[in-house]
């Protein structure tokens, strides 16, 4: 599965953005593999990540980058309209020594390094939303049917013989 939910708290609600943490890779996820260069964005990349920062998740970004290479990648982002809740770290605040895990505490895990590989940002997106997904796929089908699903159920069908 390409996303990996924290047990304790299960599957975020797809509602309630406000607290969730989500750690994100950079190369291979955000971007293809071209490490230590930062390669081609990956399809619907920014444009998935732009969504739930909108929704108030707190994005993370979770790479192996350091250095220069991670600064590139920061920058990078934030030319592409992401600026991160915490890097590397599990807030901003957060100061890294020999008694600070690197593994970040998050809600949600989105890396290409998982089993399966990534599938890309149209599936990550449907993993997170997939109610939303349905409830537009049936507003659709409503739409296009031309009738209010109201008078839909209500309506009766007239008789040959009534005008």
């Amino acid at each position: 599965m390409p996303i990996w939910l924290n047990l304790a708290t299960q599957k975020p609600a797809m509602t309630d953005f406000a607290n969730i943490k989500i750690a994100v890779d950079f190369d291979g996820t955000i971007v293809e593999h071209q490490y230590p260069e930062i390669g081609k964005e990956r399809l619907f990349a920014f444009q998935t990540l732009k969504e739930l920062e909108k929704r108030g998740a707190r994005l993370i970004l979770w790479t192996f980058r350091t250095g220069t290479e991670l600064d590139a990648a920061v920058e990078f982002c934030r030319k592409n309209g992401i600026e991160f809740y915490a890097v590397n770290k599990n807030y901003p605040e957060e100061v890294m020594d020999e008694y600070v895990s690197r593994k970040i505490d998050a809600d949600v895990y989105i890396d290409d390094k998982n089993v399966g590989g990534f599938p890309g940002w149209s599936e990550v997106w449907q993993i997170i939303f997939p109610f939303e997904i349905q409830q537009k796929e049936a507003e659709k089908r409503i739409a296009s049917s031309g009738k209010n699903i109201l008078k839909r159920l209500f309506s009766r069908k007239k008789r040959p013989d009534e005008k």
